[in-house]
C-alpha cells in the first residue's frame, strides 16, 4: 500500500510539470548526443585519413624511382629496380614511350645507313623508335668471360675507331673533370667545325665525342680519358653524345645502362666502333655494343651521328642550318 501510494505521488508531481517543459528537456538530450556522434564521426575520418596517408608513405618508400637505402625493407624495392635497369636496353621496352621534340626522326636517322655502313652493321638493323637501331636483336659476339685485370684499349681499323674494354666497378670515376686534371681543352677533333646559337634543346652542332666514356674508365690508372686524346675522341653532334633518356637514346643512354652495372658489382665488356664512310672525317655514328659476366647486361646498338635542325657534311664537318 505505501508503495502504491509513493507511486501515485510521484505521478502527480510530474504531473505538475508542464509538457512543454519536459519536451525540451528530451530536445536538449537529443542535441547532446548529438553532437557527441558527430565527434565521433570526426574522429573516425581523421584517423580513417591518417592510415591512408601512411600507406602512401610505404608505397613511395617502395617506387624504384625513390629507392635510397639498403636496409632490409627496401632490398625488394632494390631489386625491382634492377629489373628495370636490365630491361631498358631492349626495343620492346622503350619502343612503348614517347620521343621528345629532340629525338631524330627515323628518316633522319638513317640517313647515316649507307650500304656499306649497313654492310659492317650486319643483316638485321631495327629502329627503336627513339633515335637509334638495334642491331642482330640486341645481341653481341663479345666475350664476357675474361679472367684478366681491367683493361681499355684504342685502336684504328680503316674506316673505323675503336674503343674497347673490360670493365668493373674499379674503372668508374666519380669525380668530375675540374678534380681531376682532365678539364675542358682548346684541342678540336678532325672536321669539329663549331655552330653555335642553334634553336631547340641542343643549342650547338658538335661535342668531343668520346669512345670510351671518362665515367666509365676515368678511374683505370694508364688510360687518357680526357677530352684531348685523339684516339679516343672524334666529331659527335650534341645529341648523339648527350641523349640520354629512354625516349632519346642516345650514347650517354647506353652508357647510362652500363654505369648501374659497374655500380652494381658487375664486369663488362664494352665496345665502342665509329664508323666513317671513306674520306669522311665525322664519323656516321657509334656501334655500341656491351655485354656483363652475369648476363644480367646486353646491348648491341647503333647511335647514329645526327640532329634535328642542321645538316652536315661528314667529309669536311661543315654545318649548315635547315
Amino acid at each position: 500500500m505505501a508503495t502504491m501510494n509513493w507511486f501515485n505521488g510521484n505521478i502527480s508531481e510530474l504531473k505538475k510539470i508542464p509538457v512543454i517543459s519536459r519536451f525540451d528537456q528530451i530536445f536538449s538530450t537529443l542535441c547532446i548526443l548529438q553532437g557527441v556522434f558527430a565527434i565521433m564521426e570526426t574522429s573516425c575520418e581523421m584517423q580513417r585519413k591518417n592510415n591512408g596517408q601512411k600507406k602512401k608513405t610505404k608505397q613511395k618508400l617502395c617506387d624504384p624511382d625513390h629507392c635510397h637505402r639498403v636496409g632490409p625493407a627496401e632490398l625488394d624495392c632494390l631489386r625491382q629496380k634492377n629489373r628495370l635497369g636490365r630491361v631498358a636496353g631492349g626495343q620492346s621496352q622503350t619502343s612503348r614511350v614517347q620521343n621528345d621534340e629532340s629525338t631524330p626522326e627515323r628518316q633522319l636517322a638513317e640517313s647515316v645507313l649507307s650500304d656499306s655502313i649497313r654492310q659492317r652493321l650486319g643483316q638485321k638493323i631495327e629502329w627503336n623508335g627513339h633515335g637509334a637501331f638495334i642491331i642482330n636483336d640486341n645481341k653481341t659476339d663479345l666475350n664476357a668471360n675474361v679472367s684478366s685485370a681491367p683493361y681499355a684499349v684504342n685502336r684504328k681499323e680503316t674506316g673505323a675507331m675503336i674503343g674497347d674494354a673490360w670493365l668493373n666497378k674499379t674503372t668508374r670515376q666519380y669525380k668530375n673533370r675540374s678534380e681531376t686534371g682532365q678539364g675542358r681543352t682548346d684541342w678540336r677533333p678532325q672536321g669539329f667545325k663549331q655552330k653555335l646559337d642553334l634553336s631547340g634543346r641542343y643549342s650547338h652542332a658538335y661535342d668531343r665525342g668520346h669512345l670510351l666514356a671518362y665515367a666509365l674508365v676515368g678511374g683505370l690508372r694508364g688510360f687518357d680519358a680526357s677530352e684531348a686524346n685523339p684516339d679516343n675522341i672524334a666529331t659527335q653532334t650534341a645529341w648523339a653524345n648527350e641523349a640520354q633518356s629512354a625516349n632519346s637514346t642516345g650514347q650517354n643512354y647506353y652508357e647510362g645502362l652500363v654505369r648501374k652495372a659497374l655500380d652494381q658489382n658487375e664486369r663488362v665488356r664494352y665496345r665502342v666502333t665509329d664508323l666513317f664512310e671513306e674520306g669522311n672525317l665525322v664519323p656516321s655514328g657509334a656501334h655500341i655494343e656491351a655485354k656483363s659476366r652475369s648476363g644480367s647486361l646486353e646491348f648491341n646498338v647503333f647511335v647514329p651521328n645526327v640532329q634535328k635542325g642542321i645538316e652536315i657534311n661528314y667529309q669536311t664537318g661543315d654545318v649548315s642550318v635547315k
